[in-house]
């Protein structure tokens, strides 16, 4: 007795209006992505300054300079970004706080490494530092219009203008960013101003959710081989972030016997 044929319905494709979720953004990922590359950049010329290959100061150039606080700001943008998306439809605190405390202990990873190799200009208060506050004081405008995060934002920015605050000068509030003295430290990115594009992030994400143009900028799947390796890197920034450093310190610790061996 022949079988019936089951009819396969294809399904409907789910975007937010219909599934009531907020589809992930393969857009945000390879901008995390690119932001990684760029990062690695800017370590692998701050390396050859550490390892005596280039002159002192050479990683303090207007255009490495540059690269440097464009690639800070899109990590603290786009977390903005993500700690909206993640938790707009309801808040998931068991998420949250893990995330908050595995960056924190990286960051805290971090500290400790550089005071080892470089006590004199170890990471006090750096990027992940930076991540983990914002991360915090960025669930006060969870559900604050977009517009008013963004006026916050330029606000904060234009707090950094001040020089310093008489009550906020001493070396424990130094995360603050209202410190009169220069800091030694390396990746120095205090809460003023550096929690604007983490702001700016949110207000982004909130602005795309309230318009639904969520659902066209997760249609740009960006598939192609460059694309889903960007990708891939940006899906795991943290683990890259940390291992990177460690990766480029060996090669340039092999590099010299290396050169050596392949002179003989």
């Amino acid at each position: 007795m022949a079988r019936k044929r089951k009819k396969f319905k294809a399904r409907p494709i789910q975007n937010e209006r219909t599934s009531g979720r907020i589809p992930r953004l393969a857009l945000v990922d390879l901008l995390r992505g690119v932001a990684l590359i760029g990062m690695t950049v800017f370590h692998f010329v701050y390396d050859l300054e550490f390892f005596g290959y280039r002159e002192k100061g050479y990683s303090d150039a207007l255009h490495w300079w540059g690269l440097a606080i464009i690639v800070a700001g899109s990590f603290l943008y786009l977390s903005g970004v993500s700690l909206y998306l993640a938790h707009v439809r309801s808040f998931q605190w068991k998420a949250w706080g893990r995330r908050v405390t595995i960056i924190a202990l990286a960051a805290t990873a971090i500290t400790i490494t550089t005071f080892l190799i470089t006590p004199d200009q170890y990471i006090r208060f750096g990027i992940l530092h930076m991540i983990t506050a914002a991360s915090i004081f960025g669930l006060a405008f969870l559900r604050v219009p977009w517009w008013l995060t963004a006026i916050a934002a330029v606000l904060i920015f234009m707090l950094d203008r001040i020089d310093s605050v008489p009550m906020f000068d001493t070396l424990a509030l130094l995360w603050l960013g209202f410190f009169s003295e220069a800091t030694n430290a390396s990746d120095f990115r205090p809460v003023i101003p550096w929690l604007a594009p983490a702001l700016l992030g949110i207000a982004t994400a909130r602005m795309c959710h309230q318009f639904h143009w969520l659902d066209t900028l997760a249609s740009l799947r960006l598939d192609h081989q460059w694309g889903r390796i960007v990708r891939f890197l940006g899906r795991h920034s943290l683990l890259y972030y940390l291992l990177h450093q460690p990766v480029l310190f060996a090669l340039f610790w092999i590099w010299p016997m290396l050169s050596l061996w392949l002179t003989q």
